[in-house]
């Protein structure tokens, strides 16, 4: 089963390797990462999926708090968060099958970000289940090339992962 962590952390060199490392020696499957900073000066945000399949979260959780550049950690539930990835795909076009690739780009509200005469790139955001149908509906053009982030996610409403942390 997969669940959601997002991580306010130091901005320290090393401190992703300790994550994922702790995450490996877990037996924890990571299947999306994500690393950006947040609104607050020196501190990042980690977004984590991760498959926790027969084993509880909350050791790892516990184990995570235990890092010293770890400020906090919350699971992200997906009825009450926003959580989007971005997906650049390069498919193979020619003068028979342009207008029908971009007919689907228009479709699925993507955007045509690059054009030659053999090939398009696409740039599409969303949830999960609106990238994987996209890639579906390309796939018989010839998808070229992938280039995909890891999710993003955040919670809806006005609560805040650094509510009560002090800022600069």
């Amino acid at each position: 089963m997969s669940h959601v962590l997002s991580l306010l952390v130091e901005d320290k060199p090393g401190l992703l390797t300790r994550v994922a490392g702790l995450f490996a020696r877990r037996g924890f499957n990571i299947e999306s990462l994500a690393v950006g900073h947040s609104e607050v000066p020196g501190l990042s945000r980690i977004t984590a999926v991760v498959d926790v399949e027969d084993l509880p979260l909350e050791q790892v959780t516990k184990q995570l708090n235990k890092l010293v550049n770890v400020i906090k950690i919350v699971e992200l539930e997906p009825t009450s968060s926003v959580l989007h990835e971005h997906v650049m795909i390069k498919v193979k076009v020619d003068n028979s099958t342009r207008s029908q690739v971009l007919e689907i780009v228009e479709l699925f509200r993507a955007s045509v970000v690059d054009v030659t005469t053999e090939a398009l790139v696409i740039e599409v955001t969303g949830d999960t289940q609106k990238t994987g149908a996209l890639l579906k509906v390309l796939e018989p053009y010839g998808i070229r090339e992938l280039a995909q982030s890891g999710l993003l996610a955040i919670g809806r409403g006005p609560k805040s992962i650094t509510e009560r942390i002090p800022r600069p």
